[in-house]
């Protein structure tokens, strides 16, 4: 094996191992900081030997140990914690047995949560769970979100600080805690994702990487607490989300939005996954006593008789033609509610994407139980966005003046103030109902308010095509944005 060969190697094993390395590092010496430092040492060293030894039979046992050594002699150089020495020795010693794997996956459900814990701000989380369960560097956590790599490392500096400083325990919290933090585990990782799925600035539509990555960690969790639902449904909507990757992208890198999209292209293995993991989920809150789906749903009424009033829906209106709300979830349709009371909001919204991917054409798509859903999603999560989306579906379920006319409700929101989905909303919404001039305005407003290069030209392009009269804005049924 050549050194180039050995060095992508340990950058394979790195990526697989990191996470738990630092986990069971953090579970010995209570210090995520540190456990990373002292993992890095490890990594180094690796680097340094392996090229001439070659890769060992269990790198990640040979990384561990190294890694234990370095604490040992951390430990007996800092006179600080001389104290502990003893007890720590006792749980460092070499020679003992590496830990069970139910032991190391304890010490891993700890780090989701000590990463992700609600002292840190969200971008400090998002960059934390990246780095230290992503196993990406800080220069990948910089290029992925477009930001200064020295501002990812000022993020995960004054993380661990803030940790440490306040002595925050490594530990899964109990009791009625565990709801608001898994709440917070669920938003990153969920976020992370959104921004692989629709970039908010930059030349890329997407980026796949964070998509991957977030999935990856949504897998993890689920395995890690396979009694709680919206953890399932939060691996299901990124599964059904995720398989419709490969359709999105034109060739240029152009966005496709979803009515237009060749379903041929969607990944029915990503379907099949995220469709077991949404039976799963659901089967889970049913034993925690909440209706099924079909039951939520109903039959689309209480989204007839809504229109009038604005009650809520959320998850993919905008959508535009019902895609996925990714930035909506983003800003306030996911990560609300209570753990295990009822069907939670990405349960939820993975039951509305589950409607698009059932579909084998768009014109079969149940845009009556899609509003139904949204309205369900609503009554947990509040939110202006949720109204975007929701109007979005009741538009398509019973004609765009009644998604206009929710719409028309939100309009002066202030959350929504800067938010170009809803312009590119209205602006799809009147060039059905033939108000091409008006829609032409819209289009405009939002172009200059999206920060992402493809999605401002495909606005500037809807605003174009409304110049030569209605055809050019009905032939495209989905609104710019997501799809």
């Amino acid at each position: 094996m050549t050194a180039t060969d050995t060095h992508r190697a340990i950058e394979a094993v790195w990526r697989i191992e990191a996470a738990r390395l630092i986990a069971g590092l953090a579970g010995l010496v209570r210090d995520v900081g540190l456990a990373e430092e002292l993992a890095q040492d490890a990594l180094v060293a690796a680097l340094e030997q392996w090229p001439e030894s070659g890769v060992p039979r269990n790198p990640g046992a040979w990384l561990m140990t190294v890694s234990k050594r370095r604490a040992i002699d951390l430990i007996r150089r800092n006179e600080r914690l001389q104290r502990n020495l003893v007890e720590l020795g006792h749980r460092l010693d070499l020679e003992e047995e590496l830990p069970e794997v139910d032991e190391i996956e304890d010490d891993l459900l700890r780090l989701v949560f000590t990463a992700c814990h609600p002292a840190l701000s969200v971008e400090a989380r998002v960059a934390m769970t990246l780095r230290v369960l992503g196993g990406l560097t800080t220069d990948e956590i910089a290029r992925a979100f477009l930001v200064p790599e020295a501002t990812v490392a000022q993020r995960i500096v004054r993380a661990k600080r803030t940790l440490a400083d306040r002595k925050v325990p490594f530990e899964v919290p109990q009791g009625a805690e565990l709801a608001g933090r898994l709440s917070s585990v669920l938003g990153v990782i969920y976020l992370i994702f959104n921004e692989g799925y629709s970039a908010t600035a930059g030349d890329d539509w997407m980026r796949p990487g964070l998509c991957a990555d977030a999935q990856r960690l949504g897998r993890v969790l689920a395995g890690l607490m396979p009694a709680e639902p919206e953890v399932h449904g939060l691996v299901a909507l990124m599964e059904i989300q995720a398989s419709r990757a490969a359709a999105r992208v034109g060739p240029s890198g152009e966005p496709i939005l979803l009515l237009e999209q060749n379903r041929a292209k969607w990944d029915r293995l990503l379907i099949n996954r995220g469709l077991a993991a949404l039976d799963r989920a659901e089967e889970l809150s049913r034993a925690e006593g909440a209706a099924p789906v079909e039951a939520v749903a109903g039959s689309g009424g209480d989204a007839e008789r809504g229109k009038g009033r604005g009650a809520g829906g959320a998850g993919e209106a905008a959508a535009k033609s019902g895609g996925n709300a990714e930035r909506g979830r983003g800003r306030g349709a996911g990560g609300g509610g209570e753990v295990g009371t009822g069907l939670g909001p990405y349960t939820l919204q993975a039951a509305i994407a589950a409607c698009h991917a059932r579909a084998t054409a768009p014109e079969e798509t149940d845009w009556v139980r899609i509003a139904s859903l949204y309205e369900s999603l609503a009554r947990l999560s509040r939110s202006p966005v949720v109204e975007l989306n929701r109007a979005v579906a009741l538009s398509m379920a019973y004609g765009p003046a009644v998604g206009l006319g929710l719409l028309d409700q939100i309009v002066d929101e202030p959350a929504l103030k800067d938010y170009h989905l809803l312009p590119s909303v209205r602006g799809d919404l009147l060039v059905k109902l033939g108000r091409t001039a008006e829609a032409r305005a819209e289009f405009e407003r939002a172009a200059g308010m999206t920060r992402n290069v493809r999605e401002r030209a495909l606005l500037e392009e809807r605003a174009a095509g409304c110049g030569t009269g209605a055809s050019e804005g009905v032939t495209r049924t989905s609104p710019a944005g997501t799809d």
